[in-house]
């Protein structure tokens, strides 16, 4: 019986292989948004409009393919619950700021412009609860530090 178990999910495995999405080749239409709010460490309120990003689907496309990120926009990965955040910037067109964020809402690290079309692995340097995108160079703009608080629904603190 374990056998047969085995032999088939073997069997099944190159089927599952060609499931899988196509690698994608241009950006994805606009995602829904909401309004999400970084305090600072001055009491600074920051707003910003996100697209949230919240399936797998969407979470795998990103930011990928896009030509420019709103000043007071950006994107929002919602991991559900906490976990490693390791991201790249594969086919995207423009530096990035990356924004790890904890359970609770408050900012565990920043990764500042990283690298357009980069494989290198932004790690969140430890579990998170969501990673947020903004544009390149707002967070050194805004001042806006680890140790800030992000306020948005997915952190049970929204503005």
């Amino acid at each position: 019986m374990k056998r047969r178990y085995l032999l088939a999910l073997v069997a099944a495995l190159p089927f599952r292989a060609m499931a899988q999405a196509p690698e994608p080749t241009g950006p994805q239409p606009e995602l829904p948004k909401e309004k999400l709010v970084i305090v600072g460490h001055d009491g600074t309120q920051h707003p910003f409009e996100v697209e949230m990003a919240l399936s797998q689907d969407q979470q795998v496309v990103g930011e990928m393919f896009r030509t420019k990120v709103p000043d007071d926009g950006g994107m929002l990965f919602d991991w559900a619950v906490p976990r490693e955040s390791q991201m790249w910037m594969r086919n995207t067109l423009v530096p990035l700021d990356m924004v790890f964020i904890n359970a609770d809402g408050t900012i565990r690290s920043i990764a500042e412009n990283t690298t357009p079309r980069s494989m290198a692995v932004i790690d969140s340097r430890g579990p998170v609860r969501a990673t947020l995108e903004l544009a390149a160079g707002t967070t050194a703009k805004l001042d806006i530090r680890v140790g800030d608080t992000v306020k948005q629904r997915v952190f049970g603190n929204a503005p």
